[in-house]
Formats: C-alpha cells, structure tokens, sequence
C-alpha cells in the first residue's frame, strides 16, 4: 500500500482532508496560538509525507517471514511496532520546523507536542488499516492464483498418470510376458496377474489423493517391482533400506512408479549392463537412485515426468525434490511430508 505509485496523490488527498476536518472542528484552534492556514497545511502535510514516506521504507526492508529469536513474526505486526517510532520521530521534527519557521524557541512545548502527536498516530492508525486491508487482499490474490496454478499442475500430473496406466508398452510387455508364463509356469503366471491386478487398482484408487503414506506407496512399489523382476530377471537388481519411521511419513502418489519408469525408459537392462536401483531415506527424504546405463537408441522423451513431481511438491512444501547427476548415478531426492490428520482431508 505505502509503495502505490498514486502515494504522492493520496497524500495530497490526506492532508487536504485532515486539514479542512480540523478547520471544521476546531477552526483555528488546534495549536494555542495564532497559526496562519497556510501553516497549519505545511505542518499537516509534513507529517502525512513523513509518516507514509517513512513506513513504506520500513516496508521494503521487512523480509516475507521475518524471525525473532527464532520464531517467525507477522510482517504487520513488525510495520505497526515500527511506525510507533516514525509517528513519534516525525512529530517532533514537524513541529521543530514550524518552529523554526515561525521563528519562534526550539524548546519543544509538551502540548504542542502531544496535540501533533496526537493527530499522526490516527493518521498512522487509518493508513496501517488500509495497509492491512491491501496485505490480506494480495495475499488472497496470491493464495487464488497458487490455486489455479496448483490444479493445472494437478491436471498435468493427474494426465501422467492416466498416461502410465494405460502405457502401451507396459501393457505390450506385461502381456508378452504373461503368455510367456501361462504354460511354462501356471504358479507365477496366476501371482503376476494379482500383482498386475494390484497395480492398477492402486494407480485407480490414488488418482485424486494428493498424499499418501510411504508405507501404501513401498506396497504398490513392491507389486511392481514383482513385475519387473518376472520381466528383467537379474538384470534388474533393486535394493530397499527404508526405515520404519519414514513409512509413517508422506509422499505424493505414483511418484516412485514414475521415477523408476524413467529408469527403466532411458537405461539398458541386460546381462551386460546390469541396471541398479536404489531406495533409501536418510534426512528426510527418500532417495531413488540408479547406475547410470544409457541406452544409444534413446526413446523420445517429453521432460515432463520430473517437472510434474517438482511443481506437485513445490505446492505441497517450501522443501524442494532434490536432483543429482554425476555421470554414473542419477538420484531423485523426495521430501518425507509429516501432516497432521486434519490436512490433506482428500487424501
């Protein structure tokens, strides 16, 4: 509010106001002594200016989250606590400048001093509403506008994942593979299509959940890394070290199918060039990372995967998903969310 561009006009507007309010109350007698309009305007006007010049200084010099002590602090609370000391700085060196103009002592008079004092702490007081008023109101624009954003990142990331579930290569190669077992191996064949089944049913069930446990997600992860074993044998060798502790935590749903389809996408899986992955929490995060095996036939690739993770955890936490390239490892760090039981009541 005190940054506006129209400042200089409202101020104007203010003191002109106040002016004709104390014309109209008091008439001439707002100081005890014969004081021309002309002045009675100046000495107006010169703590409007001060006050509003001075708080929107102060205001560009509040952080968004300011601390004290460590605990955060309402950047209000520290613009009102502030302007106590403008009003009260601005008074007396209004009211020593009609001194001096009016060429009378500098020793400051206790009323003259009280009565301008007075009437810059209601100005101060009506332009900390009007600051408030335009805080809440840009904090609601930008709490609509996160919103939106959030439910076109929704719509993307909630398209990702309708995209994988009817992948046609998963689903090409998870057939092939299942005809393959039908006859040799009746036991696994009828374990892979519950496996299969489970998949699904948890891809379907956690479509329009924004969080889930990390226990639901290392089940659904467990059912299909079963069938990546049935189709990738030992080429594929993934180890999981998650604590007991992290599983009570949170992350968003499919995300660890997506990274580790991204693995298996961009990665040679043979004899040859044995494919690691590796899950693990350590500092709250959970980790995926992979051997790097990149394929020379690369397949086309529509660099949304990743961005969709990061702009659904961005909108879930001020923690960012952490992305490490070495050359020989590629990790994906996600944040471990601790909620309590009343957020997220979609989930």
């Amino acid at each position: 509010m005190f940054s506006t561009k129209y400042r200089l006009v409202f101020i104007l507007l203010l003191s002109i106001y106040s002016f004709l309010n104390i014309l109209f109350t008091v008439g001439n007698g707002f100081f005890d002594f014969n004081l021309p309009d002309y002045f009675l305007l100046f000495v107006l006007t010169s703590v409007v200016i001060g006050v509003w010049e001075l708080n929107r200084l102060l205001a560009n010099r509040i952080p968004e989250k300011p601390k004290l002590s460590g605990k955060k602090i309402h950047p209000l609370v520290l613009q009102f606590f502030g302007s106590i000391f403008i009003v009260v700085a601005v008074s007396w060196i209004s009211l020593e400048l009609l001194y001096l103009i009016l060429n009378m002592p500098l020793k400051t008079n206790p009323k003259h001093f009280t009565l301008l004092l007075a009437f810059g702490f209601r100005v101060n007081l009506f332009l900390q509403c009007v600051n408030a008023i335009v805080f809440y109101m840009n904090q609601l624009k930008e709490a609509q506008l996160q919103a939106e954003q959030y439910k076109q990142q929704t719509a993307e990331a909630n398209f990702q994942i309708l995209r994988n579930q009817i992948n046609p290569h998963f689903l090409f190669n998870s057939f092939n593979v299942l005809s393959t077992l039908v006859y040799k191996d009746p036991d696994t064949s009828s374990r892979f299509i519950e496996q299969l089944s489970f998949v699904y049913r948890y891809l379907l069930a956690s479509n329009d959940k924004k969080l889930v446990t990390l226990q639901e997600e290392m089940a659904f992860m467990d059912a299909y890394l079963y069938l990546l074993s049935i189709r990738f044998g030992n080429n594929l060798q993934v180890s999981k070290q998650v604590s007991d502790k992290a599983l009570k935590n949170y992350v968003a749903p499919a995300t660890l199918q997506l990274l580790v389809e991204n693995v298996i996408k961009h990665n040679v899986v043979s004899k040859k060039e044995i494919l690691t992955i590796e899950i693990e929490d350590r500092d709250n995060f959970l980790y995926i990372q992979n051997s790097i095996r990149a394929k020379q036939d690369k397949e086309p690739s529509t660099q949304v995967g990743l961005q969709n993770i990061k702009n659904r955890y961005a909108f879930l936490t001020d923690r960012k998903v952490i992305i490490e390239n070495t050359g020989e490892k590629f990790k994906v760090g996600l944040p471990l969310l601790i909620v309590e039981k009343h957020e997220y009541s979609n989930r």
